[in-house]
């Protein structure tokens, strides 16, 4: 077990190449995923005229995973100043849970120069995030954990960009494959440890319901913020101050 790296809580806060090889290894289950996502995009990419060079650019550049897909659902020959804001208030809403994300990493990567955060903020995910909460729980401090994660995971989406632009639509739909439900698994094996008891447990199901509620109820993808932030604050109205 030491090979996971599980220092004590007190540990101090490190950024190491083992921790990164250990962030990579956690990761690696979600590959597959992973790489069949970003054929999707890089078929629909080309579908919407993109060239290769841009659909790689945006990939690297972008590295907003299903945001990226959502914009490629939206996209037009022509473009107003209407529909660019119309774009990224979408896209800006996919993306508004990394702040809570982040957030709740903060007091781990705190200690370390802004230059190195902003580095793996860059390359920051659901994916590693997940599993630096996890790690972070069991009582690790390694920031390579998260960068090595997050590193890898986007080397993969890039270079899985290049043939799924070459093959076309031959991938275009992740969910005649199932591969839609990866995530989800992936999540919901990855929560499991991180388990609280029953009080701890509301805030997830807070969130889940008003998601629900709020996918019925409003069109487009309002259903994530508001569910996250619904979570974040019944979370912060239960957590005990002792």
């Amino acid at each position: 077990m030491s090979s996971d790296l599980k220092p004590e809580p007190s540990a101090a806060t490190q950024l190491t190449l083992a921790g990164m090889r250990l962030g990579i290894r956690r990761v690696a289950v979600l590959m597959p995923g992973i790489v069949v996502f970003s054929v999707a995009f890089g078929a629909a990419a080309s579908a919407k005229g993109l060239s290769l060079f841009e659909a790689v650019l945006m990939s690297a550049l972008v590295y907003a995973g299903v945001s990226q897909l959502v914009a490629m659902e939206l996209w037009r020959p022509e473009w107003s100043w209407g529909a660019i804001a119309g774009l990224a208030v979408v896209t800006a809403t996919v993306n508004a849970r990394m702040v809570l994300q982040g957030a709740s990493l903060q007091p781990w990567f705190v200690r370390h120069p802004r230059l190195v955060n902003a580095a793996h903020l860059f390359f920051f995910t659901d994916a590693n995030w997940l599993i630096g909460t996890r790690y972070h729980g069991e009582g690790g401090r390694d920031l390579g954990v998260l960068i090595g994660a997050g590193l890898m995971l986007w080397l993969v989406w890039v270079a899985a960009t290049v043939p799924g632009y070459l093959l076309g639509a031959l991938v275009s739909d992740p969910r005649q494959y199932g591969i839609d439900l990866v995530m989800p698994i992936f999540f919901a094996a990855m929560i499991v440890p991180l388990w609280r008891g029953k009080r701890a447990a509301l805030p997830w199901i807070i969130a889940g319901v008003v998601a629900l509620i709020t996918v019925r109820l409003v069109d487009g993808y309002a259903f994530i913020i508001i569910g996250a932030l619904s979570g974040a604050v019944a979370g912060a109205f239960l957590d005990d101050p002792a």
